[in-house]
């Protein structure tokens, strides 16, 4: 198959940024800028420990960036060769020039990525909103994906976690504007605690050392022009792909996957139930399952190290570790249930 988009790419030494404050990256990380048909992605790259390693994607959710990765990528750089993307306007990456955040917009971009670099097909991985896109790219470019591993993946519920509310609320109009104006007293630091709260299982586990590089990474966001907008429309558009019908649906398009997939839900997640876990085991098919009963909703940087043992197991189990196209006729495993009381490893 081919996109709809020319791969008319351009691949800068340093990403574009327009901001005072610098981007955080880890040891071991590189960053590049993609120029693409109407956007700019900035990619974070963590190289294989040798050469010929396949590749890997890492997709984040909502208000997330390529930094949710930094704790499980090097876990996995013996197996491929990782590149975590900021989706159009997150992380360091600007808006797009059609400002559309629609599931769709956001799969065309990584889509675009992964045929302007021709790295496909790629061990795809999400969480979130990322997971979505996962979901929909796999359907639609099944050439594309080897394997697919969906953490807490933000797939239609009929009936939404309360703490969810306030995504769907953020869509209507206005409303960003209002809760920017309401919060502008809010320090960083209020901010990255709510978030904690709202995301992690036990916020405990986040050390001192990552509970700072969060609160600098959301001072560096809240000077950007376009965070609220790009908050909002992406909302939106979570929103909107909840409505969708026949084969558009998320769940239809579930259906449609053919790469290994690998689910991981937490018990403690509060934007995503943990009761849709056996619902998404049932409509990937042949799909594995990983429940976490004390992770929330980034089980990938709570547990890092469980979450990248089940990659792994995936990857291996379905045979495409090595050069051997696309993953999808090669799943062979069951749908089990594996559940860890604790992980080894602290929070990013």
């Amino acid at each position: 198959m081919s996109s709809t988009e020319p791969p008319e790419t351009r691949t800068a030494a340093a990403p574009h940024s327009s901001r005072t404050r610098a981007v955080r990256v880890a040891d071991g990380e590189e960053l590049r800028s993609v120029a693409l048909p109407g956007l700019t992605l900035t990619v974070r790259a963590r190289p294989g420990n040798r050469p010929g390693l396949p590749p890997a994607l890492y997709v984040h959710g909502l208000a997330g960036s390529s930094q949710n990765w930094s704790a499980l990528m090097p876990l996995l750089a013996d197996l491929v060769d990782g590149e975590a993307v900021d989706l159009p306007g997150f992380g360091d990456s600007p808006p797009p020039d059609d400002s559309n955040y629609s599931v769709t917009g956001h799969a065309r971009a990584v889509i675009r990525l992964l045929d302007s670099g021709g790295r496909g097909p790629v061990h795809l991985i999400g969480n979130s909103l990322g997971g979505a896109i996962a979901t929909r790219v796999a359907a639609v470019r099944p050439d594309l994906v080897r394997t697919l591993t969906l953490v807490s993946p933000a797939l239609p519920e009929l009936r939404a976690q309360r703490n969810a509310w306030p995504t769907a609320l953020l869509a209507l109009p206005g409303v960003s504007s209002l809760f920017s104006r309401l919060t502008r007293d809010w320090t960083p630091e209020q901010r990255v605690r709510g978030v904690m709260t709202l995301c992690y299982g036990d916020p405990g586990r986040v050390t001192d050392e990552g509970f700072r590089h969060a609160v600098e990474e959301m001072e560096r966001r809240l000077e950007l022009p376009y965070f609220w907008d790009a908050m909002a429309r992406s909302s939106r558009g979570i929103v909107d792909a909840y409505t969708l019908g026949g084969q558009h649906g998320l769940w239809r398009q579930a259906e449609r996957v053919l790469a290994p997939t690998l689910l991981v839900y937490g018990g403690r997640d509060q934007l995503v139930s943990f009761r849709m876990a056996r619902k998404a085991a049932a409509a990937f098919r042949g799909s594995r399952l990983l429940t976490l009963p004390d992770a929330g909703h980034v089980a990938m940087m709570e547990y890092p190290e469980t979450v990248a043992q089940a990659i792994r197991e995936l990857i291996e189990d379905s045979g495409a570790g090595a050069e051997s196209g696309v993953g999808g006729n090669r799943n062979t495993s069951d749908n089990s249930d594996t559940s860890e009381n604790s992980g080894d490893s602290g929070g990013s």
